[in-house]
């Protein structure tokens, strides 16, 4: 009992100090600790205390589908024309949801079809494809999505939305926002510290799909008007009102070949544009066909909207572009954010928005400190009068852990919430549980006639593994609420993990320390408790 050596006693001085410390910064104003120039771990606040911006995004399922329907026109169009041989086929139908062509030679039909299978895969373990392929009237093939593959092209979108939405807010320099999935099509987004919830809809709002397109120079205005492309081409129309344009539906770049946009100045105008940056297979084609088509105009088009048409006076072969247009320097940023973030491969629109004020979450942190406080007071006053000397220990342990606690928090960045702040005062209550114990066996032992000595150390012997295996049992509990919970239950399993893990150390190895000190300095032969 009293084998406590020193290099332990310091060990666990030093641990407790250390993690006492690291919660000092976050008692300090932020605009001081940026002072100094050094980045200090500190405690974030979540939404419901530090205020800010809520949103609930809901995607748009019908977008997926339209989308994987133009994608595979087009790598259809594309395997066809360039395998060997060459497959001649008509104009690709996608009306009622199905994608159909004709061939021009019946002759082909095997050869087309070992042409398709391999663009179709498996959905899953679903036992199923992703596209039915059927061969009508002999010619015409028609390929339809399935359920199995559209559910599955759902999830793959809302996955990588969900991540470039983390993104664009990781862009605006925010603390600690919160970006989950709800439901299968659903995101929701907490930022707190963000009191214009517009400027966070804007920046999510914008689909950010950008296209470099050719002008088509054969349209009719006339046709045009009546809303009539020629073959080929598709009519998109001009952003700030501009007359409707005719594009070539063939793409020559992608936003998907971007590595880096910027806000940038025309170096002529001065005006706010966009300076884009391709990889280097997007900057030598788009080198390639600005050479083929000196003198023609293109189109910039920015979900679905044509921003721009400038001509090509020359090649550009430095892989770089610019965007202009009506752009403010915000406007231009946000854009510039949008771009390098990654295009949103599904449509989000905002359903549910909500804004908490800096002030409601000052009140819940004045209440959860006032109910820190009475607890902590209760709590000792109680121990105090129970235990004597013993609670006394028990006292300080439970001080020296409300900072361990904030310590640790701090160290692993977290985000305290209002649920956070109520796992902490249940952590508070509940951390003289294993003194309890202990000075219950204690007395005990001394009843049954043992000495001091060996009564603290039996109770201390005997308690830990009662201690233990309760605690086990809690920590199960909130692990449980971690893994499956979300939001608030996180909030709360976090800090009730936290405090079951440094309560039993203070309560237990902590306390035995400062027992055990007192006893080998004073070899009481009795003690109150």
């Amino acid at each position: 009992m009293l084998d406590f050596p020193r290099w332990k006693i310091a060990s666990i001085i030093g641990l407790l100090v250390a993690l006492m410390l690291l919660a000092v910064p976050s008692f300090v104003p932020e605009n001081l600790t940026k002072n100094l120039g050094v980045k200090l771990p500190q405690i974030n606040l979540g939404l419901d205390l530090a205020g800010g911006s809520y949103l609930l995004l809901e995607a748009d399922v019908n977008d997926v589908a339209a989308s994987r329907i133009e994608q595979m026109r087009e790598t259809v169009a594309t395997e066809m024309r360039r395998g060997n041989p060459r497959i001649d086929i008509g104009d690709i139908s996608t009306r009622d949801g199905k994608l159909s062509f004709l061939l021009r030679d019946v002759s082909k039909v095997d050869a087309a079809r070992e042409r398709l299978l391999p663009l179709t895969n498996g959905a899953g373990l679903t036992g199923q494809r992703d596209w039915n392929i059927e061969v009508v009237d002999s010619a015409r093939f028609v390929l339809t999505p399935t359920k199995a593959g559209l559910d599955q092209a759902i999830d793959t979108a809302m996955q990588d939305a969900t991540e470039v939405v983390r993104r664009r807010i990781d862009e605006l320099g925010t603390k600690e926002p919160t970006i989950v999935r709800q439901g299968t099509s659903r995101i929701v987004v907490q930022v707190p510290g963000l009191q214009d919830p517009q400027a966070l809809k804007d920046l999510l709002g914008k689909t950010a799909k950008l296209e470099f397109k050719l002008v088509d120079l054969t349209a009719d205005p006339v046709a045009l008007a009546k809303g009539n492309a020629p073959i080929g081409s598709q009519i998109l129309p001009y952003a700030e009102g501009g007359a409707p344009v005719a594009v070539k539906r063939s793409t020559i770049i992608s936003g998907d070949q971007l590595i880096n946009a910027t806000q940038g100045n025309d170096p002529q105008t001065n005006q706010p544009n966009v300076v884009i940056t391709f990889d280097s297979q997007g900057g030598r084609k788009f080198a390639r066909v600005t050479q083929e088509n000196v003198g023609k105009p293109f189109a910039i088009i920015l979900d679905n909207q044509v921003i721009s048409a400038p001509n090509i006076n020359e090649p550009i072969l430095g892989g770089t572009a610019s965007i202009s247009g009506n752009f403010t320097v915000k406007t231009a940023n946000e854009l510039a954010i949008a771009l390098r973030s990654g295009k949103l491969p599904i449509a989000l629109k905002v359903v549910e928005e909500r804004t908490v004020g800096p002030d409601l979450g000052a009140d819940s942190i004045r209440a959860g400190i006032l109910a820190s406080v009475i607890a902590a007071v209760a709590v000792i006053v109680f121990m105090f009068v129970t235990y004597g000397r013993f609670g006394a220990y028990a006292n300080l342990a439970v001080v020296i852990n409300i900072f361990v606690i904030l310590g640790v928090l701090a160290v692993l960045n977290g985000t305290l919430t209002l649920p956070g702040i109520a796992g902490f005062v249940l952590t508070i209550g509940t951390a003289v549980d294993a003194n309890v114990l202990i000075n219950e066996r204690i007395r005990e032992e001394r009843r049954r006639g043992r000495s001091v000595i060996q009564s603290v150390e039996l109770g201390y012997k005997e308690a830990s593994r009662t201690i233990y295996e309760a605690n086990m049992t809690h920590g199960i509990s909130g692990v449980i609420m971690l893994l499956l919970g979300s939001g608030p239950v996180k909030g709360f399993a976090v800090v009730l993990l936290i405090g079951i893990v440094t309560s039993v150390f203070t309560a237990v190895t902590f306390t035995r320390m400062l027992v055990v000190l007192w006893v080998r300095k004073n070899r009481p032969s009795e003690i109150h408790i």
